[in-house]
């Protein structure tokens, strides 16, 4: 029996140079049998090139560049703009846009306008699980009622600098955990994007953005990014802690961010997942 052809090379485009998209391009260059090209990166206009990129990879500044591309998918891994900027370019060039910053579906108009652009292409929106686990039990769950979800997120006193949470405490001077900020995902999201985004993964996988119940935590006693899941309703209870190290150059992101979106990618290639 002749053997199948092998299947294209899956062509990815990032949009975003910056520590998650350098990070998964490293974590896919340790997975060469994967064939996932990075063909394109979307950056401002003058913005250089970075050591990460392949020889062939080019750079994007313009919706017609993305276009021309034609990538398989594109994965937003720099800023809730960048979701409102490329998101609807991305939906018509690719076949799945992933996107890191949920922050950004927040604005209920932009996530009616993206999920009614990806379902007349036929192209899909995809939220990255970022630094999250068990995210598939309260998907499962919400398909029956649920009563209640939580999440609990837990940072070094450092990871919290250069957000609102700096009027409210000095990150060098806490010597016990302080909960700085109780309110719903929306609001957390809203006013900590780059620390609370993946309330919003939790948010719209159970019961959403507004009755998702958060605390956010600046603790001197832990070195991690925690999250802490409570939900209870009709399938029964779950509640999880996850311990993640920070991404060693950019603390304020866990390092589960960029695995998760690599291994997001490597399944599209793979013949059996998990």
């Amino acid at each position: 029996m002749r053997a199948a052809p092998a299947a294209p090379a899956l062509r990815l485009c990032l949009i975003g140079s910056g520590a998650i998209g350098g990070r998964v391009a490293e974590l896919l260059a340790a997975h060469p049998g994967a064939r996932i090209d990075l063909v394109g990166v979307i950056t401002r206009p003058g913005a250089s090139r970075r050591d990460w990129w392949s020889a062939g990879c080019q750079q994007i500044t313009d919706p017609a560049g993305l276009a021309a591309l034609a990538p398989d998918v594109v994965v937003e891994a720099a800023s809730r703009q960048a979701v409102e900027d490329w998101g609807h370019v991305a939906l018509h060039a690719a076949r799945e846009f992933i996107l890191c910053s949920a922050s950004a579906l927040t604005d209920d108009a932009l996530r009616d306008r993206l999920t009614q652009v990806a379902g007349a292409t036929g192209s899909r929106m995809v939220i990255a699980h970022g630094a999250l686990g068990g995210i598939q039990a309260i998907s499962a769950a919400s398909l029956r009622a649920l009563n209640q979800v939580t999440h609990v997120i837990r940072k070094p006193p450092a990871a919290w600098r250069g957000t609102p949470a700096e009027c409210l405490f000095d990150p060098d001077g806490l010597d016990k955990a302080l909960v700085f900020f109780r309110g719903s995902a929306r609001e957390a999201a809203s006013a900590y994007p780059a620390n609370a985004n993946a309330v919003v993964t939790t948010a719209l996988a159970g019961v959403g953005l507004d009755e998702t119940r958060v605390e956010l935590v600046a603790d001197p006693h832990t070195d991690r990014n925690v999250h802490q899941l409570h939900a209870a309703g009709d399938f029964g209870i779950l509640n999880m802690t996850i311990l993640n190290e920070p991404m060693p150059s950019n603390p304020k992101t866990s390092d589960m961010t960029a695995l998760s979106i690599t291994r997001m990618l490597l399944d599209r290639t793979m013949p059996l997942v998990v």
